[in-house]
């Protein structure tokens, strides 16, 4: 059938919903300037993203003002684990993401409900099978972080409470994701942009007026996930039409294709709150200072870079729906366009931050080293994130395009040799500040090289049908720039 018009293309439910399974799913990525595709499915995607970082900002707020420091230091060792959480979430939402654009893109409307369907009950049961353990020993993960006293106790509180919630936030942000495959960026903000509402509202009456403190954020981030869930199958299924009923035969079909995406991803996704978590422990030993400006730099981070991190899920849909369709020459356009997008956001948000750099210390009551680590952000270490978000774009084709395994290899060597021996010899020199120092300028080598990588594979695509076995890493990396030869050629 004939996709909705420009105007609604990204934005339309199918044009007949209730016909049923049988009802043709629009590719509406394969036509129109790719530029405006990668703007507004990055804009709608960062603006759900950001109210979520937005209200966990608030959180943090709401808590400074019980007036102790211990407070803000637990929130900052619960937000290094529950971001693992949200890592291995968003290994799952790649893969059925990537798998269902691609599916769209080739017209094989079947296989791109089932595995719809079959990425749903793979997130639930990923995220139930990871959290358990962390449930069961987040005492001693905190222990492993530095959390000591006060600060280890009201952390623990917090996890506990939160922590077993997590195949809800797995089982969201998959449906979020699956509706970016759909072509339907601004349903997917709704997941998003209703849990941060429900968060924004419970925050106040359960941390002040039930007077549960930490207690009442961990439960308000509870019904916010409740609200992910949804929200996110009511576009799914009632707008849609977009899952097919769950069949075992189905699920052990798709396991494998999902697993083969899934797994390096969460790989690659868990490797950033790995080296967050060296980080932490790095910072830890300067004092409760540092980790509650470490906290607040972790808050401002994702707020201010919103769309740099929603820029690697709105990117994969776009480049899946054309490589399934064969258009391999709007997939390299989109690689240039997302990179394009990196270059002036990230600008921008550093001219904003460097300005209000004085007026963020203040609000937020940082003083010490913890005042000091938040003003260097700011004003400095927040220019490295161009690379951070080349990086991040880079993933993105890795992931569509079928080579997970080079995320993994980047996103993991920025974790650790990119991270660890330029932080400790960062803090050696320069304290807690260098810190800070060394992980921007791991950042940088790993960001330029997964850019360099990432170019030559969207340039070697020419003729290279989708389906066909990829091509070793190192023959893409040595490849010449020719746009003319196709991957087979090399």
């Amino acid at each position: 059938m004939t996709g909705p018009s420009q105007g609604d293309a990204v934005t339309g439910p199918d044009d007949n919903p209730s016909a049923g399974g049988s009802a043709p799913i629009p590719k509406h990525f394969v036509a129109g300037g790719t530029m405006r595709h990668v703007v507004v499915m990055t804009a709608t995607a960062s603006f759900g993203l950001m109210s979520v970082f937005l209200v966990d900002l608030a959180d943090l707020y709401f808590l400074s003002l019980i007036g102790e420091v211990a407070v803000a230091a637990a929130i900052g060792y619960a937000g290094t684990l529950l971001f693992f959480m949200i890592s291995v979430s968003v290994g799952v939402t790649i893969a059925g993401s990537a798998l269902v654009s691609r599916a769209i893109g080739a017209g094989d409307n079947e296989r791109a409900r089932r595995i719809a369907t079959s990425s749903l009950v793979y997130a639930a049961l990923v995220t139930s099978l990871v959290a358990l353990p962390f449930v069961v020993f987040v005492e001693d993960a905190l222990t492993l972080l530095g959390a000591d006293g006060q600060a280890h106790t009201l952390a623990t509180g917090y996890l506990r409470i939160v922590l077993p919630a997590t195949p809800l936030l797995g089982m969201g942000m998959c449906a979020g994701g699956l509706l970016r495959a759909r072509g339907d960026p601004r349903r997917a903000m709704y997941v998003t942009l209703a849990g941060a509402v429900v968060n924004a509202v419970m925050d106040p009456i359960l941390i002040f007026g039930a007077g549960l403190g930490v207690d009442g954020a961990a439960i308000a981030s509870v019904l916010a996930r409740v609200a992910f869930v949804v929200v996110g199958f009511n576009g799914l299924v009632r707008v849609h039409n977009l899952l097919a009923a769950p069949r075992l035969r189905g699920f052990a079909t798709d396991v494998r294709p999902i697993s083969a995406i899934a797994i390096p991803a969460m790989l690659t996704n868990v490797a950033t709150p790995v080296g967050n978590a060296y980080m932490t422990w790095a910072i830890a030993k300067y004092g409760v200072s540092a980790v509650a400006g470490w906290a607040i730099v972790g808050r401002i981070l994702p707020v201010a870079f919103g769309g740099i991190f929603a820029l690697s899920g709105a990117v994969g849909p776009i480049i899946g729906q054309n490589y399934g369709a064969g258009q391999f020459d709007r997939v390299r356009q989109t690689y240039i366009d997302a990179m394009v997008f990196v270059l002036v956001y990230v600008g921008i948000v550093w001219v904003i931050l460097f300005s209000t750099r004085h007026l963020l210390v203040a609000a937020f009551s940082a003083s010490g080293d913890g005042a000091g680590l938040v003003l260097l952000f700011c004003g400095v270490i927040s220019a490295s994130f161009v690379f951070v978000g080349v990086l991040f774009v880079s993933n993105a084709a890795f992931n569509t395009l079928g080579y997970p395994y080079i995320s993994t290899l980047f996103n993991w060597g920025r974790a650790t040799l990119g991270t660890i021996p330029f932080v400790w010899i960062g803090s050696l020199w320069l304290g807690a500040p260098g810190v800070l120092w060394g992980q921007a300028i791991g950042s940088v080598l790993f960001g330029a090289a997964a850019g360099l990588v990432g170019y030559r594979l969207v340039t070697h695509l020419h003729r290279r049908p989708p389906g066909e076995p990829p091509v070793p890493l190192w023959r893409i990396a040595l490849s010449p720039f020719s746009t003319g030869k196709s991957l087979t050629g090399i």
